[in-house]
Formats: C-alpha cells, structure tokens, sequence
C-alpha cells in the first residue's frame, strides 16, 4: 500500500531521479539503474532490482515506493478488458482501462486526465460526478505504468479518452505527453489526445507541433444540437472550432479524428449524416461514429438510446459522401462500465 510519507518514483523523469539519487546521497549513475528498473523492467518493488546492493536497497525502501496510484479496484470484462480503479495519493479515484483488440497483438491503455469533469456532456457519466480536480503529468503516466505492472502488458498505444477533458488540464497534458515518450518509450504517433472542444487548449497544442493524433468529440454537426449535447459548444461555437481544428491540422500536418455519437433519432438521422460530411468537407480529417453506450449514472439512466446496425450503417454510407474514412468504433468492455463514456468511479459509492 502506498505511504504518503514516502517518495513515488514511478511517473519521475531521469532527471528528476537523479535529483533524488543525489540528495540520497548517492551517486548520480543510480538514477540510471532506476530509471531502467521502473520503465523498462517494470519493477514493482525494490527487491527486484538486483544490480543494485542490499545496502542501497533497503534505503531505497526506507525513503521510496515505486508506485505513486494504489489499485483500488480491478474489473476484467468477457472481452479481456481491464478496468482499473487507482486511489490518487490524496484518496481521490480515477479510471483507466486497458484493451485488447483480435486484429492486433497490441494494447492500448485510456488515462483520465482529471478527477471528475466539468463539461457536462449529457450523454457521459464522467460528466454527471462534476470537476474535482486536475492530475498532475506524474498521475497520468503512473496510470500507465500502474496497468503494465499489474497485467504484465506492454501498453503501446495511449488515448487521452478517460475521465475529464484534457485540455483543460493542457499544461499538464503536454507535459505527460513527453514524459511518455522519454521514459515510458510510447511515441507521440502511438498517442491520441480526445477534447470536447477548448480551442485555446486545440491553438496550444499546435504551438507545441506534436505528432499526437487530436480527436474532436463532435457529436453533432450543427450547434443547436451540439449545445444540448455538448454544453461547452456554447463557449466556442461551430465556426470557431473547425477554424481551429484546420490551423492545428496545418500546424502540425496531423489528420484530425472526428468523434459523432449515434443517439437514435436525435444525431443518427440522414439529415444529420449530410450536414457532418458538409462540415468536414475540407477538413483533413477521418471519421469515427460511436454508437452510445449504455450509461449509468449517479442520479440513474440517461434518456438517450443507442441506434440499430442498421441506422449505423446507413449514417456511415451518407456522411462517407464526404470522402473521408468513416469507421464505426468496436466497443470494448461495455459489461464492466468501460467503453466509452461509462467511466464514473461508480465503485466508490458503493458500500465496500
């Protein structure tokens, strides 16, 4: 169990180790033997690492842990999803999930960037628990090497689709974005970052011309619809954001990825399709349709339902006319809250 008392390594830089190491006393090269313990070996404990002395691992324990998240709670779904529950070191919870798909040998892992939401999509149940507060780079990155160490998986793919929105929490963001590159070895191209539309966060994210893929939740394609979807569109309005997703498409030479929800009669409609691929006509962008995912939340169901294959398929056809790549997303862990849109740390208000 983690001991607030204690230093976690887990998520720190080399760098920031050999800060460590040297007030330690220790020497510098030690910040390199954990370096290479935590992130490449996966080390979760300092017993394991046996290039080090006896001597240098007992005060290693004595000041340090490994990991900065708890494993709170665990879920495996029928598909091989894994759903975790991680206690940040103030007691607050967030969700992760690492998935499996049969067309690749691969695993991605979804990270929350904030404890709780304060967006307020209709349709989500992060959104329904409110803004608590931001995570820090550390937290992020330790959800992924929390995952690696406990299912004994290579996470090569990171998507920025867990609790909050990211880009409200850009600065931090950013900052983890590299650190999984540097430390964890999962480039930039093997990292999606998903935002509900905050285009100061989108025009920073350009500046820093990084090779992530920057997906837009969309969801409608007209802003009536969208703010009572999506009520930060109210803030920055249609025209505003799809400037804004062509200067980082520019900026950084990046396709975009446009997430569209399928709620039965309300955004699944042909009128709705034709509208989408008018809007993104000239954006270089692919598509992404998710049909919704049952979602409970706190004060009960949501009143939306998700469309039939056949809706789905049909809507594909019609906003493809755009003649951008249209896929419909695979879902992944529905029977344990875990695909998207149900992350909701549901667990913790439950009696333990």
């Amino acid at each position: 169990m983690a001991s607030s008392s204690k230093i976690a390594l887990s998520g720190k830089s080399l760098p920031e180790l050999t800060q460590f190491v040297t007030e330690l006393g220790e020497p510098s090269f030690r910040a390199r033997q954990l370096f290479s313990w935590i992130y490449s070996k996966r080390a979760s404990s300092f017993d394991q690492m046996t290039d080090l002395s006896q001597e240098v691992r007992e005060k290693l324990k004595q000041t340090a842990q490994i990991e900065l998240l708890e494993i709170a709670h665990l879920q495996i779904s029928r598909d091989g999803t894994r759903k975790y529950l991680f206690k940040l070191p103030d007691g607050a919870l967030v969700e992760s999930v690492l998935m499996s798909f049969d067309d690749r040998d691969t695993f991605s892992a979804c990270v929350s960037s904030q404890v709780g939401c304060a967006v307020g999509c209709t349709f989500c149940a992060t959104g329904h628990m409110g803004f608590i507060r931001n995570l820090t780079a550390a937290e992020i990155v330790d959800q992924v090497m929390g995952i690696q160490r406990d299912s004994g998986a290579r996470v090569a793919n990171v998507v920025y689709m867990g609790q909050g929105e990211p880009l409200l929490n850009v600065e931090e963001v950013i900052k983890s974005i590299r650190a999984l590159g540097e430390s964890v070895g999962i480039g930039s191209r093997h990292i999606t970052v998903s935002t509900s539309g905050v285009v100061p966060g989108i025009n920073r994210l350009a500046q820093e011309h990084l090779q992530i893929t920057l997906a837009l939740s969309l969801h409608a394609p007209d802003q009536q619809t969208r703010e009572q979807l999506v009520p930060i569109a109210r803030k920055w309005e249609l025209p505003e954001l799809i400037r804004a997703l062509h200067n980082y498409s520019q900026a950084t030479g990046r396709r975009v990825t446009i997430e569209y929800l399928l709620l039965s009669g309300l955004t699944d409609t042909a009128e709705k399709a034709r509208a989408l691929a008018e809007l993104v006509r000239d954006l270089h962008c692919n598509i992404n349709l998710i049909p919704l995912n049952p979602v409970q939340t706190i004060s009960g169901q949501i009143p939306f339902s998700r469309p039939t294959l056949v809706r789905q398929r049909h809507f594909q056809e019609l906003s493809g006319r755009s003649g951008k790549t249209v896929t419909i997303r695979l879902e992944r862990g529905g029977d344990i809250d875990a695909a998207c849109g149900q992350l909701h740390s549901l667990f913790s208000q439950q009696p333990q």
